[in-house]
């Protein structure tokens, strides 16, 4: 199974640890009333952790015990760095070195575009740079998540939590932040902080940094700590294209969501400039796949939700913490749509030709998210029969692993948590990965049918 399947062997990894956790959530004691949690309350929960989502049906800072906590804050740790990322941190620790194996595999994680496909051809990521990734990736987790935490902790504690609420709040905020998961354990969530510059800013910036992706984050420490700026040294083609994409998302859902909510009394309509300049900056970024939300979605108008669909349906970077179909993915597109507007025979970003094969899997990804996205939409639909503004939201925060919420997952019966959880796992696996695991193996003919152009468009 390793050797012919690197993708279904993940999906197996993630299956059984969804499976593992559920049983763990379900034990009384993992629950504050020390009573058994509802398989559908404890399954739903398990997939939002280990697939970073952040979506909930119980009422996340009531409801679990210390031990609850704690399995949810490994599984979503465990689900944001990668199954496979974490094995072979591991297995780099223990043994000092990796294998051809071990690095075909760490590179297939690392590398979800690639997942099933020959490794031996260029790759955002070498196969010589990944016991350099799986370094970055452990101490960008550290260091990223104590220095949230350090950068947390304090604020809290002006708030009146003592010294070890404070800190155990603020690492909980700091790993959910950078997982990009979106669960609160605050009683009353982020209601109080809605208007704080300070802690905003620092959870926005943890959401961002894990919605890149590492290979972006190690490519630029390799750029900084090499001076690349100074030997003129250039950042990858991923790097730019996810830097770039990301950027241009975050500043378009800042003003789509300013605009079409700062009439609305319900939102942003009572705030003064600056607080709507924030609170509308800050959901932007909380659509990369966040969750962690400050103003109720349910309470929004139906375009701004239709814009939050849009960019949570895209989500953040690959092989990043963050859903969705990935902003590499649609930039392609989009400069697939350029190219042959323009006449051009290849598709062409920041000096560099994209080669066919990345065009044909960013389609893919597309279509499969979509037709994930509709079927889901469509079930969950017939089975609540709650308007579609409100069901798709919930299905696209679903799949983008996002976690923002109109309410409608912890009112939904249990058939509808089950939709949802499914949505969810597909969601974190990636429609590639999940194609790529389908299929037995990969077939190749040696002839080739003849042309014929059908009329498209």
């Amino acid at each position: 199974m390793i050797h012919s399947s690197p993708a279904r062997f993940a999906l197996l990894i993630f299956t059984a640890l969804i499976l593992l956790w559920t049983v763990l959530l379900s034990l009384p004691f993992s629950s504050s009333t020390g009573t058994i949690t509802p398989l559908a309350d404890a399954l739903f929960t398990a997939v939002s952790a280990i697939c970073v989502t952040g979506l909930s049906t119980v009422d996340m800072s009531a409801h679990w015990s210390l031990f609850g906590e704690l399995v949810i804050l490994a599984g979503l740790q465990i689900g944001g760095i990668g199954v496979l990322t974490l094995a072979s941190i591991l297995g780099l620790t223990v043994t000092r070195r990796l294998g051809l194996r071990q690095r075909l595999l760490a590179a297939g994680d690392t590398n979800p575009m690639r997942m099933g496909r020959d490794v031996s051809e260029s790759q955002a990521v070498g196969l010589g740079d990944i016991g350099g990734l799986l370094a970055a990736v452990a101490t960008s987790l550290v260091v990223i998540e104590v220095a949230l935490t350090l950068l947390i902790a304090p604020r809290l504690m002006t708030e009146g939590y003592d010294f070890w609420s404070a800190v155990w709040n603020g690492f909980y905020l700091a790993a959910s932040a950078f997982t990009n998961t979106g669960f609160v354990p605050l009683a009353g969530g982020l209601a109080p902080f809605e208007t704080d510059v300070y802690l905003l800013s620092v959870l926005a910036v943890g959401v961002f940094l894990g919605s890149i992706g590492f290979p972006v984050i190690f490519a630029l420490y390799r750029y900084v700590v090499g001076g690349g700026w100074r030997a003129h040294k250039r950042l990858g083609l991923h790097a730019k294209l996810t830097l770039t994409t990301t950027l241009v998302f975050v500043i378009f859902g800042w003003l789509a969501i300013g605009v079409l909510e700062m009439s609305n009394p319900a939102t942003l309509g009572g705030h003064g400039f600056w607080d709507t300049v924030l609170s509308s900056g800050y959901m932007s970024v909380m659509t990369r796949s966040g969750g962690l939300g400050i103003i109720d979605p349910a309470q929004m108008e139906g375009s701004t939700l239709l814009v939050m669909d849009m960019l949570m349906f895209v989500g953040g970077g690959s092989a990043s913490t963050a859903g969705g179909i990935k902003v590499t993915t649609i930039a392609v597109l989009f400069l697939a749509a350029y190219a042959e507007a323009r006449g051009y025979q290849d598709v062409q970003a920041f000096g560099r030709r994209i080669p066919n094969e990345v065009l044909r899997v960013s389609v893919s990804i597309l279509i499969w998210g979509a037709t994930i996205v509709l079927a889901a939409t469509v079930a969950l639909m017939h089975l609540t029969g709650e308007s579609l503004d409100f069901v798709l939201f919930e299905v696209i925060s679903a799949f983008g692993t996002c976690g923002l919420s109109t309410g409608l997952s912890g009112e939904v019966g249990d058939a509808g948590k089950y939709i949802l959880a499914a949505t969810m796992w597909a969601g974190r696996v990636g429609t590639v990965t999940l194609a790529a695991a389908v299929a037995a193996t990969s077939r190749s003919r040696m002839f080739r049918l003849p042309e014929e152009r059908p009329i498209v468009g």
